[in-house]
């Protein structure tokens, strides 16, 4: 019985072993670990990398590269027009990449108001430089930076 046994277990391994040589021999191609050459054509061409110019930056992406964290210089929103703030004091938390900013409103160049108020929407991702409008120097640049 148990030589049957075996015999029959036997004939099913060698029934899938017949299976497998039945196979066209160019479907043995799909479980080969060498790429295809269509698949190395493929990997030769350059990838299309995602452009940088669609991601927008928030005020302190924009402002970092500048002298003294941008302070004196004119930053607008994206969508304003004639619209910018010119930057007095700016907060830092400890990434550098978010904080709290006040500046001078200006409208075509001159000033709305005298006193620097807070500047709302720092954080969001629709920031510009306008590098037309001339930097006002000051004598004591406010800076401080918060551990957040």
């Amino acid at each position: 019985m148990a030589s049957a046994l075996l015999a029959s277990r036997g004939g099913a391994l060698g029934d899938r072993a017949s299976a497998l040589f039945r196979l066209p021999f160019s479907s043995f191609r799909y479980f080969s670990t060498s790429p295809s050459p269509s698949a190395a054509a493929d990997a030769s061409k350059p990838t299309p990398k995602k452009n940088k110019k669609n991601k927008k930056k928030n005020l302190f992406e924009v402002v970092q590269f500048l002298p003294n964290w941008g302070i004196g210089y004119h930053m607008a929103k994206t969508h304003w027009a004639d619209v910018s703030y010119q930057i007095t004091k700016i907060n830092l938390y400890k990434s550098g990449k978010h904080g709290k900013a006040w500046g001078i409103a200006h409208r075509d160049g001159t000033p709305i108001a005298e006193a620097p108020k807070k500047i709302s929407g720092v954080n969001k991702r629709c920031w510009r430089y306008i590098p037309n409008l001339n930097k006002v120097e000051e004598n004591t640049p406010k800076m401080e930076i918060q551990s957040a």
